[in-house]
């Protein structure tokens, strides 16, 4: 028996190809010669698609957006590759029932882990220690003294399962946590504010964890960092465009925030001349769940999503936004 056409625009890491090749024949479309060729095969027949974001895609992107998937009319589930999915339009797949998958927990113990880290290395200026012995200066004079975790109070932007998991690193490390999002959750034993602004006066860390996409673009603007203050320290571990990067630009370099610590930047890999010139500040390529362990999970996830899907178990991780009943096939 034929095996059922995949398609994947982008290549995802070697796990995910390995598992889904034994259930599916894959059609890689950055390897096809002529890929409108390629696609006008498939397209009145395909039913699945695997993708992922570009930092996990060997730098290749193909958004999935309205006028791609209405290319497809039998189109059942997109699975993506990472816990954000702003490289998909969700809004056109649920009005079409598609259902889309990503790939939450497996990676929330490690992104959790380097969002602190950059924290630390932010308000101790540990890459600036290790820097400065480096090239011999410490055989001058020592390191200069830095700001303190003490008597800070943690701000997150967006508590879901990273989030939460960061706060709890805080309160281990004597933090105060408080957090901002759509509405407050009844579980969450910490301060609710409704408006970013005010949380960001009341804060002197602001943690961005919150998902990318429109609703979030910009969010963190001049009005929230001047708010934040000149001992304030912002740390993004969530996507570049959650962040006004010409006005956090503005506000490292007059000193109107502390220092910043930044995983993500809004045109990837590129990052601003601005940033890397600033010694105060700590950089780094996009690496929240860069390990082999987590990576190789997320990889396993993404393909079983399918693999259940297509078996009749259903999807493993649904996004809420796209339809599932649980127990049943969404009606296409």
């Amino acid at each position: 028996m034929a095996q059922e056409n995949l398609l994947m625009p982008v290549p995802l890491p070697p796990l995910a190809q390995e598992k889904l090749a034994k259930s599916f024949r894959l059609i890689r479309l950055w390897e096809e010669a002529d890929r409108e060729a390629a696609l006008a095969a498939i397209a009145p027949t395909l039913r699945f698609i695997a993708t992922g974001v570009p930092i996990l895609t060997e730098g290749v992107s193909h958004p999935i957006d309205a006028a791609f998937l209405a290319r497809f009319p039998k189109l059942e589930l997109v699975a993506n590759l990472g816990v954000g999915y702003d490289n998909i339009d969700i809004d056109a797949c649920a009005a079409r029932g598609i259902i889309v998958t990503n790939t939450p927990d497996v990676l929330t113990e490690e992104t959790a882990d380097t969002a602190f880290g950059l924290l630390l290395c932010a308000v101790r200026q540990f890459p600036q220690a290790d820097r400065y012995l480096r090239r011999g200066e410490w055989l001058k004079e020592a390191f200069p003294l830095t700001a303190s975790l003490r008597d800070r109070t943690m701000g997150i932007v967006g508590l879901g399962r990273i989030g939460r998991a960061i706060a709890k690193r805080g309160e281990a490390f004597g933090l105060k946590i408080a957090y901002h999002g759509r509405k407050p959750q009844a579980d969450a034993p910490w301060p609710f504010y409704e408006r970013l602004e005010d949380m960001a006066r009341a804060c002197d860390i602001l943690m961005v964890a919150t998902p990318g996409g429109p609703s979030t673009r910009n969010l963190i603007d001049a009005r929230i960092l001047d708010a934040l203050g000149p001992q304030g320290i912002l740390v993004n571990i969530a996507r570049g465009s959650v962040v006004d990067e010409p006005a956090l630009i503005a506000a490292l370099r007059e000193r109107r925030i502390l220092t910043a610590g930044l995983d993500v930047f809004a045109h990837e890999p590129e990052v601003p001349a601005e940033l890397i010139a600033m010694d105060h500040v700590v950089l780094l390529p996009h690496v929240g769940s860069a390990s082999h362990a987590t990576r190789d999970a997320m990889s396993a996830l993404v393909a079983d999503n399918v693999i259940a899907y297509s078996a009749g178990r259903g999807p493993l991780t649904p996004v809420a936004e796209t339809p599932w009943i649980a127990g049943a096939q969404t009606a296409q």
